[in-house]
């Protein structure tokens, strides 16, 4: 088991670092505080410990407690460990309409935990979240950095399923839609000329 009381970014994120902190201008490296937060989560089994807070404010010259106010403040920072697959579900309205409330049924039902808990078997964290941006194809979670789309209770039970198995369900649209085009294909700029 990873020990969380000590941080620091492996090889390659040692390389990201240095390529997101170029980004920024001369004096203005603190821009990438969340960058680099995003980065040392990544690294931390989707959660940021506090060894990893301060090592990130001492990369960037920043007092510890500004950026744990940055870590704080936005809930794409989980401040206390998430299971192996950290579960959002989108609850707002468009999500909503379209049915995540038989979403939310079907992961309590196969993680065996209820939004705001982790399964027992540490594999699953269920959250409820605003907004992941897929609006089109609603409904839709999000499983650590991947979307899955266009979501019935049936075809989010076998997402859950696969990652139970150690399987990678693919991610995006699960009818097969391209972006956010109509669920009948596109209707517009067509070749017909009918």
């Amino acid at each position: 088991m990873k020990d969380f009381d000590q941080f620091e970014f492996t090889e390659s994120g040692k390389e990201k670092v240095k390529e997101i902190i170029s980004f920024y201008p001369e004096g203005r490296q603190q821009s990438a505080v969340i960058p680099l937060l995003d980065l040392a989560q990544n690294e931390s089994e989707g959660w940021l410990p506090m060894a990893a807070i301060e090592h990130v404010a001492d990369l960037l010259g920043m007092a510890q407690i500004r950026v744990l106010e940055v870590a704080s403040f936005y809930s794409m920072f989980n401040l206390k460990p998430v299971g192996k697959y950290f579960v959002q579900l989108c609850r707002t309205t468009p999500c909503w309409l379209r049915g995540s409330e038989s979403l939310k049924e079907t992961a309590e039902d196969i993680t065996g935990c209820k939004p705001g808990e982790t399964s027992s078997d540490g594999l699953f964290t269920l959250i409820e979240v605003e907004c992941l941006g897929a609006c089109c194809n609603a409904p839709m979670v999000q499983i650590n950095n991947d979307y899955y789309e266009d979501l019935t209770q049936e075809s989010f039970r076998e997402v859950l399923e696969l990652l139970k198995r150690g399987e990678k369900p693919s991610p995006g649209s699960v009818v097969g839609r391209k972006g956010s085009e109509p669920v009948n294909g596109r209707s517009v700029l067509s070749t017909d000329k009918g």
